[in-house]
């Protein structure tokens, strides 16, 4: 029980003073750089997925 009340203890001082944490400019660029990105896969699937539906009516008529 000791092992996992100092393995806390420390874990809490590492995240208190040794983690840099990003100020609100940096992260709001990030955010913003991820949805970005997110919304461009998200398109790229969505085209990819309508080719395929087309190529594969044409193959296998209904």
């Amino acid at each position: 029980m000791e092992k996992l009340t100092l393995y806390v203890k420390e874990s809490y001082n590492e995240l208190v003073n040794k983690v840099t944490w990003p100020n609100m400019a940096a992260l709001q660029s990030s955010t913003i750089l991820v949805v970005i990105g997110s919304i461009i896969f998200a398109l790229l699937v969505f085209v990819m997925d309508l080719f395929s539906k087309q190529a594969l009516g044409l193959i296998y008529p209904s």
